[in-house]
């Protein structure tokens, strides 16, 4: 695994591809066959426009309420009912919600850190639309522009129910199994597996963040190499639990 360097702090309409491309050639990188590009939610957020001014966010009596009860900006959590389907857990510091993605999450996956300088005006970075949409946008592009298959994930920091501390997984995926089923495959002692069904692209995901780093290191893409996979392509949708299947919601 190994960022690729100098990537700008990216704007709304910027290419992404253009951006990459630049950066890999400045660090000597040769894209590979096979190369999965790991990409920070908030640069393709950013390039697609998700960033929302406070200023111009006007909370409802819903918004204002539940501000007071979670102890937030009334503009905040307006924008995080906006984006989510319902509220699964709301008290003091903490808002948990589906998102309209499916994904359960802290606050809709709205940041603000590492959006804009404390001189701008306070912005929000909401997800993007469709981050598999996205994702396959990218992989095309990219595979087009380096004349070979490569591969795209677009990942994001996430807590977990059960552990503590945020991990990144993937919330777009394109060009590979999201989610591999292992089931009938033999172990070790020729058993076949039960149950094994693998996040592979979670996998990848919080391996790259250990490269991206959490703060101020600058580096939203990560190429990660020398992988090998089996199973059919899937988006990283499939990661997400059916509500059907969720024990615990």
């Amino acid at each position: 695994m190994f960022a690729v360097p100098g990537i700008p702090l990216v704007c709304q309409n910027d290419d992404l591809v253009a951006l990459i491309r630049e950066g890999l050639a400045r660090g000597g990188i040769v894209p590979r066959s096979g190369d999965v590009f790991v990409l920070t939610q908030k640069i393709v957020s950013k390039a697609e426009g998700r960033m929302v001014d406070l200023a111009t966010v006007k909370p409802s009596t819903e918004a204002i309420e539940l501000a007071a009860k979670v102890q937030k900006d009334p503009r905040l959590v307006e924008l995080i009912l906006s984006e989510s389907v319902r509220v699964m857990r709301a008290r003091p510091g903490v808002l948990i919600v589906e998102h309209r993605l499916g994904l359960v999450m802290a606050n809709a996956g709205i940041d603000q850190s590492n959006v804009a300088s404390p001189d701008e005006p306070q912005r929000a970075l909401l997800l993007p639309l469709d981050p598999d949409g996205s994702a396959a946008t990218l992989r095309k592009r990219m595979s087009e522009s380096f004349g070979l298959s490569v591969a795209v994930i677009i990942s994001d920091s996430l807590g977990r129910a059960w552990r503590r501390g945020t991990c990144g997984v993937a919330i777009g995926a394109a060009g590979l199994p999201s989610l591999m089923d292992l089931r009938g495959l033999p172990d070790l002692f020729g058993r076949a597996l039960q149950v094994s069904i693998t996040g592979h692209a979670d996998e990848i995901a919080a391996a790259a963040s250990l490269v991206m780093g959490q703060g101020a290191e600058g580096q939203p893409v990560v190429v990660v190499r020398g992988l090998t996979w089996r199973g059919p392509d899937n988006a990283a949708s499939e990661l997400v639990r059916p509500a059907a299947e969720d024990m615990f919601r």
